[in-house]
């Protein structure tokens, strides 16, 4: 331990330390020059005004990427409306009425492409140059044409027949005709129930024309003189091409180019005729 007279000497050594600490923290005794200090100070005032600017710069830029969102959020707003909005139905066109035709037109007409005849037509055969009037018969497997006086001879090897065909309007006039024979038919009557052969008519082919449509076919050669119709045009003719309106008649119309031999022919005979009468 240490005595009253060793502790004296140790207190004023302590105390003598403490005096000389306080008089380097004086005024007159700092550790840092004020040059420096001063520099320092100024560069921490740099220092703020540079963080101020920052913040500054900072603030301004997200005030620009706050109103570019806003702008893109409203453009993608109008643009979803856009897109949900009803709509707009097309105006609905005005009806077209067609311009009628006049009464005595008779323009052919087709349904589905098929030619529409009514229950009599006339058909033109352009090897004859003539038109006669026809039937149209559905319930008939085969067409017909009136032959009168039909022989058969042979040409070349091949089977032909030799036959009249009446002259329209020429009082019973007859024209005759030859053509090959397409093929030879055996037709049984109900007269003739008896008979098992039935009669043979040969079957030629022939060009014609029904309003616009022009096409070759069988015709059976048979004698109608007794008949109403010089002609009658069966399921040969009409299958397929031809759509038979039972309540009309002469539902087609001929080419003005037939209509026009027509009416040259009739005249023709019409002069010879009169000819005859003068000779008289």
């Amino acid at each position: 331990m240490l005595t009253r007279a060793t502790r004296s000497p140790f207190r004023f050594s302590l105390i003598g330390l403490l005096c000389a600490a306080a008089a380097g923290c004086s005024t007159g005794s700092l550790l840092v020059d004020e040059k420096d200090l001063g520099s320092i100070e100024t560069q921490q005032q740099e220092q703020s005004t540079e963080i101020r600017n920052l913040s500054e710069d900072l603030k301004a830029h997200h005030r620009g990427m706050v109103r570019n969102n806003n702008e893109n959020t409203r453009a993608l707003i109008d643009t979803i409306r856009d897109q949900i909005k009803t709509p707009a139905c097309p105006e609905k066109p005005q009806p077209v009425c067609s311009t009628p035709q006049p009464a005595n037109t008779k323009a052919s007409q087709r349904l589905q492409g098929m030619l529409i005849v009514g229950e009599r037509e006339n058909v033109h055969f352009l090897e004859l140059g003539y038109t006669y009037e026809a039937r149209i018969d559905s319930g008939a497997e085969t067409s017909s044409l009136d032959a009168r006086n039909v022989k058969k001879f042979e040409r070349d090897g091949e089977n032909w027949v030799r036959f009249d065909v009446p002259i329209p309007g020429a009082d019973g006039k007859l024209k005759t005709v030859e053509r090959p024979v397409a093929r030879r038919v055996r037709i049984i009557q109900s007269s003739q129930e008896g008979d098992s052969d039935g009669e043979s008519r040969a079957v030629v082919e022939m060009q014609f024309a029904i309003g616009d449509h022009i096409q070759k076919a069988e015709f059976t050669l048979t004698d109608r003189q007794n008949l109403t119709f010089t002609a009658l045009v069966g399921r040969n003719i009409l299958r397929d091409v031809m759509l038979v309106d039972v309540g009309k008649t002469f539902a087609t119309e001929l080419p003005d180019k037939i209509k026009k031999s027509d009416k040259a022919e009739s005249n023709k005979k019409k002069d010879e005729s009169d000819k005859k009468k003068d000779d008289k």
